[in-house]
């Protein structure tokens, strides 16, 4: 492999300075040699396009090469230029250290929001864990990895440059919206005009939207308890009022949504984290108390293309006669979590208005992204990856459910019809926090419940076991390490 080529750029001069020019030189060089800025091996700028980028004289620059070679930091290799020498690991003198400065206080600057704190523990190194129970990945075999590269090479063609190369403003891949419109949305049970969707950098993006076009003002909102973290999390920065409602078996029940609430959220079809449905009689219930209060529903329809027991309930924003409910999609669990691409349906009102803030943040999402997408779907790619994925969650979901009676623990929520996850009780005095940190050096990653309550430690009697990235033929092992481990902490 070539050498990497170093840009004249990274240098700079500053004429002001007392110290001459090829002794300002060489300093950057050695702090940049001694900070690994500049790696052994790597090609020097060339005498004359430094001396031409600095504005000094071309033996300004190689008189500060020579000196850097005869140090051992640099090294020339006759016509083919100066390199980063392989020797400068056995440097042992370290330039000068600067002067200490007093450090900008940004935890006052921040306001006391240490949102960083706030988030849970995501271990990026989940693949190396042979029992990844973990919820938002995946088993990359279930991805067909030929036809996304098929689909990608493809938006890359002459005549789809266009999409892919152009500012788009604040529009969106029409080939793509078209597809959502005309094949998916139906099957929800949802009809939608291009003016009422919009895409979104995934539905962590699309909640973000529209909580901060909702709930900016001191207004309240009330939401499932136990719940979907990364609301937590949205509503901690915009320190809006929130109102956790209990779920029972049924999921959120609408008597329960106190007066005053100018937003509720959702997750009808496969209610996070539990994975209980909500009845079509209390859905209507639902749509008919957001019409005479006057509040607004956010429907997060996730997983809803994960089903075993075929078709599901239809969307509460099929159901939806006077536009009151903000509809969430997402590609994340039905393509691959990486892709973070997902959609909003809503009234034409609304989504202009998130329209003209996506706008501000970030244009809209990759175009290339967006045709290929388009692609995956109008060539049947993603049906038959959905079929895969169905057929192998249903596996391990039936494996789970035997590996969980077999060794003794919790079995969630009878009469699962879908999903990629259990939502499980600890053993009595035990704590899920304590289970996940003790499992973990076994090789075992669990997610602990209290990121789903508001409080906190309601969720210590609770924990969710995620079978979207684990082989069917190790979750018998991790949850027998899950079971062992329960009885020795409560020996303990």
């Amino acid at each position: 492999m070539a050498a990497m080529q170093i840009p004249p750029e990274t240098f700079l001069i500053d004429r002001k300075s007392v110290l001459p020019l090829q002794v300002q030189l060489r300093r950057q060089i050695v702090l940049a040699v001694h900070e690994r800025r500049l790696q052994p091996g790597e090609r020097m700028p060339s005498s004359r396009a430094l001396a031409t980028h600095l504005g000094v004289g071309r033996i300004t620059v190689t008189q500060a090469y020579g000196d850097l070679v005869a140090t051992d930091y640099l090294s020339a290799r006759g016509r083919s230029g100066y390199f980063v020498s392989d020797r400068v690991e056995d440097l042992a003198d370290d330039p000068a250290p600067a002067p200490p400065l007093a450090r900008f206080d940004w935890a006052a600057r921040l306001d006391g929001r240490n949102l960083a704190a706030r988030r849970k523990d995501r271990p990026t190194d989940w693949r190396s864990y042979p029992f990844p129970f973990l919820y938002g990945q995946t088993d990359d075999r279930l991805i067909d990895l030929a036809a996304w590269r098929e689909c990608a090479v493809r938006a890359l063609g002459r005549r789809d440059f266009g999409a892919l190369s152009h500012d788009q403003y604040d529009g969106d891949d029409p080939e793509l919206v078209d597809f959502i419109i005309r094949h998916l949305l139906p099957r929800r049970g949802i009809k939608a005009r291009p003016e009422e969707v919009l895409l979104t950098m995934g539905a962590q993006n699309a909640l973000w939207l529209i909580c901060a076009i909702l709930l900016g003002r001191g207004e309240t909102l009330a939401m499932e308890e136990p719940g979907y973290p990364g609301l937590h999390e949205i509503l901690a920065t915009l320190r809006a009022n929130l109102v956790p409602v209990p779920i029972d078996q049924d999921g959120l029940p609408p008597e329960a949504v106190p007066e005053g609430v100018s937003v509720v959220f959702t997750s009808p079809s496969h209610q996070c984290p539990t994975n209980r449905t909500m009845p079509r009689a209390r859905r209507e219930a639902l749509l008919g108390m957001a019409a005479a209060r006057g509040f607004v529903v956010i429907e997060d329809d996730y997983e809803f293309e994960i089903s075993f027991s075929g078709a599901t309930s239809p969307a509460l924003k099929a159901m939806d006669r006077s536009g009151a409910v903000i509809y969430i999609g997402s590609f994340s669990k039905s393509v691959f979590p990486g892709l973070r691409l997902g959609y909003i349906v809503a009234d034409p009102a609304f989504v202009a208005e998130a329209r003209a803030l996506r706008g501000m943040m970030l244009r809209h999402p990759p175009g290339h992204v967006q045709r290929t997408m388009a692609y995956f779907l109008s060539l049947g790619h993603y049906d038959r990856q959905l079929k895969r994925m169905r057929e192998a969650y249903a596996e391990r979901r039936q494996v789970t459910a035997a590996a969980l009676d077999r060794h003794g623990l919790d079995k969630g929520t009878p009469g699962g019809r879908g999903g990629s996850s259990f939502w499980l009780r600890v053993p009595t005095g035990l704590d899920s926090d304590v289970l996940a940190r003790t499992l973990k050096p076994q090789g075992v990653l669990i997610e602990p419940g209290r990121p789903f309550f508001r409080g906190g430690e309601a969720g210590a009697a609770f924990y969710r076991l995620a079978y979207s990235s684990i082989a069917a033929q190790e979750i018998d092992e991790g949850i027998a390490r899950i079971a062992r481990t329960c009885r020795t902490l409560a020996a303990d």
